[in-house]
């Protein structure tokens, strides 16, 4: 499958989980979605991401900011419903509060992160 064609498959299902998101009470706003190789390479030198292999250099992941009442949060407990329901969308789709597919919270966390892995 081509690039552009995962990157299609992923715009649908993030459009799909904000609409979940707002129908359970969560409001989104966009974090970061594309990244430069340079940019990518900062967050690997600050321990803000593990790897330069990132879907966000291919425009295959999104951070969003999710908010609560207003209040901003990254609480995982809070975003574990999104990431469930991500997960269900396609199987190549991941989350960044579960990234050792084991449904705790363990290990290196990044809630706000949603993907698509190819």
């Amino acid at each position: 499958m081509k690039l552009s064609e995962q990157q299609r498959i992923f715009t649908r299902n993030i459009a799909k989980l904000i609409v979940f998101a707002y129908q359970h009470g969560l409001e989104l706003t966009f974090g970061e979605a594309y990244r430069t190789n340079e940019q990518q390479l900062l967050y690997v030198q600050t321990g803000k991401s593990k790897t330069m292999n990132s879907n966000h250099l291919r425009r295959l992941a999104v951070d969003f900011n999710v908010f609560v009442n207003g209040n901003l949060t990254y609480d995982w407990a809070t975003i574990k419903p999104l990431g469930d329901y991500w997960k269900t969308l396609h199987p190549l789709n991941r989350w960044g509060g579960d990234w050792n597919k084991n449904d705790i919270k363990d290990g290196f966390i990044d809630s706000p992160h949603f993907e698509m892995n190819v």
